[in-house]
Parts: C-alpha cells; structure tokens; sequence
C-alpha cells in the first residue's frame, strides 16, 4: 500500500513537472479565464448592474466547463505511444489513473478558485453563502476532474482525438453541471443549506459513480 502510494505521488510529481515544462499551456487556460471574465464584463455592462444573478451564475460555470475541457483534454494526448508503454512498465493502470486524477483535480480546484476570484472582483459577487458555492466549485472540480479524465483516455485511443472529447464529454457532464448551477443558486440565494441535500447527495454519487469506473474500466482502455 505504501509503496503504491508513493508510486502514486511519483506520478503526480510527473504531471506537475510536465505542465510546468510547457507552461504556455497553463498560460493559455489562465489567458483564458481573463480573457472570457473581461468579455463577460464589456458585453452585459456589469457598471449598469444589467447582469442579473442567474445570468452571472450561469455564465461563470459555462467558463469553468470550457476551461476544464481545455485544461483536461490533452491529459492523453500530449503523451507518445512510447512514453505510455514505458509507464506500463513502471505503474499498474490503476495508479496511472488515479495520480491523472488527482492532478487534474488538483489543476481544476486552482483555476475555479481562480476564476471565481476574478469573476467576483471584475463583476461583483452576488453570492449570499460563500463557502457552499466554494464547496460546489470542489464538487465540481472532482466530477470534471474524473469524467473529463476518462474521457480523454478514450478520445485519445481515436485519430480526432480533439472531436472525440468534444462529443463524449457533453452527455457526461452535462447532469453534473446542471446539479451544479441549483446547488450555487441555491448559495447565492442564501438559502438554508439543507435545501442543497438533496442535489449535494446526487452529485457525491455521480462524482462517486465516475471514479469508481475511472478505477475499474482504464485498465481495459490501457492494455488497448
């Protein structure tokens, strides 16, 4: 177990050094971020206050839906059949996945927490319960984190790789992120928490369900 564990955080180590090597990547998502929270402020006139709440939720978490597209989808496909038999080599499918998805968690929490940052300064914060939508940024950032991560292994298996992901990611995350948008209204309204049970539990099992599959069905897609 322990020896596994540090294979585990041997492959985390991988990611980081690997992102941080091509660091025009990382620059790209977060040029992004501010890029899309500045065209969001010029295009609804947030000085005028003509940006309602739901809008500002809705358009806040579509950024973060494409931002996660972006900064999962070469998870796989920045790496050469080559590199990938060699880490057969060196690690069980199981721990390769695992480490993908705790770095991509990890990747996903920064930058949502980041971009609600920014948001919030550029178009001002409507949100009445702070740490429950930061919980659902958390929430979300495990279920993108894991579906988008599955997802890319199987996209990069094809030849458009790049439109695979598109395709495949849209039916699975698009249950996950409309739990996502009741839940942050549910925060921004100030309601009382326990109106979010309900949705919270659904989205614990979904994000659940997803790891669990991610676990049990990459070394099938891995000895492919």
């Amino acid at each position: 177990m322990r020896e596994s564990l540090a294979q585990i955080g041997t492959l985390i180590e991988k990611e980081f050094r690997l992102e941080w090597r091509q660091r025009y990547a990382l620059n790209g998502m977060l040029l992004y971020i501010v890029g899309a929270v500045f065209i969001c402020y010029l295009s609804f006139n947030a000085k005028r206050g003509e940006l309602s709440p739901i809008v500002w939720n809705t358009l806040f978490w579509l950024i973060q839906l494409f931002t996660a597209i972006n900064a999962i989808a070469k998870t796989f496909v920045q790496e050469r059949a080559g590199r990938q038999l060699y880490y057969h080599t060196l690690a069980s499918p199981q721990q390769i996945i695992v480490a993908k998805i705790v770095y991509n968690t990890g990747l996903m929490l920064a930058l949502a927490l980041l971009g609600y940052s920014v948001y919030a300064f550029v178009l001002g914060s409507p949100v009445e319960d702070h740490w429950l939508y930061v919980g659902s940024l958390l929430l979300g950032a495990i279920g993108f984190a894991a579906s988008l991560t599955l997802v890319a292994g199987i996209a990069a298996k094809a030849e458009n790789a790049a439109t695979l992901m598109a395709i495949l990611s849209f039916p699975v995350i698009l249950p996950l992120l409309l739990l996502l948008l009741n839940v942050s209204k549910n925060a921004m309204d100030g309601l009382d928490r326990s109106v979010s049970f309900d949705e919270l539990r659904t989205i614990l099992a979904i994000d659940a369900i997803v790891l669990a599959l991610s676990y049990l069905l990459f070394p099938f897609l891995w000895k492919s």
